[in-house]
């Protein structure tokens, strides 16, 4: 199955009662998600969730695939989360070698969310009531900076972390290996001057899943092995 070729699809829609849809940073270059929603909808899904990004909802990312799923016809769900705590990960390898974190605009801070709550609000939005229609922004518990994450990582560890300070060229010089350049740079953006609203704490994992989004120090303590 591929999302680039929606007839692909089709046997795994048979009898699906719901659809989670998440694209890579690519998409837009390689396929056309209107193509895949027309799909889905041609196969009688009744239920469509998009993983999207708050950035579409602060104008810095288009709303194309937004626009593909709500305009469908179909019931659907919009899950937009901020900064991914999973982002850490860039800096494992230089952790786990060298004790060396490196990252630009060390003292931005972003409440930043756990990929468990995202994955926790797909299937409330999948398989439960009360969310059609309805477009959540996903954040952790307080914003952080790197400054911070490199301080929770030591914590965690129990080891000296040095912290190394990029420049936004030096930034992007690396995003550039593993993002395309236009994502590289709006994402350079919101880490470098965010808005007030991206650096505000969303209530809707609260109000959804009837508790708190999982904290930085949370999502360290599960992957320390990855930074150790």
């Amino acid at each position: 199955m591929d999302l680039t070729e929606p007839e692909s699809l089709a046997p795994a829609l048979a009898g699906a009662k719901a659809v989670f849809l998440l694209t890579a940073a690519d998409f837009l270059a390689r396929g056309n998600l209107q193509d895949v929603v027309d799909v889905v909808r041609a196969a009688g899904v009744p239920r469509v969730v998009l993983l999207s990004s708050q950035g579409v909802a602060t104008k810095r990312h288009p709303s194309i695939h937004e626009d593909a799923v709500t305009g469908s016809g179909l019931e659907w769900t919009i899950l937009r989360p901020n900064n991914f705590a999973s982002n850490a990960y860039a800096w494992a390898d230089s952790i786990r070698t060298q004790r060396v974190m490196a990252a630009p605009f060390v003292d931005v801070a972003l409440p930043a969310v756990d990929p468990a709550d995202i994955a926790d609000m797909a299937a409330a939005a999948l398989s439960g009531d009360g969310h059609v229609n309805a477009a959540y922004t996903l954040t952790g518990p307080a914003a952080i900076s790197p400054r911070e994450q490199a301080a929770t990582i030591q914590e965690v560890l129990g080891t000296p972390i040095q912290l190394i300070e990029l420049t936004r060229d030096q930034a992007r010089e690396g995003m550039l290996a593993y993002i395309p350049a236009p994502v590289v740079e709006s994402t350079l953006d919101v880490l470098g001057s965010p808005s007030p609203i991206e650096q505000q704490v969303s209530p809707d994992i609260q109000r959804v899943l009837g508790r708190a989004p999982r904290t930085f120090a949370d999502w360290v303590s599960r992957n320390a092995a990855a930074f150790s």
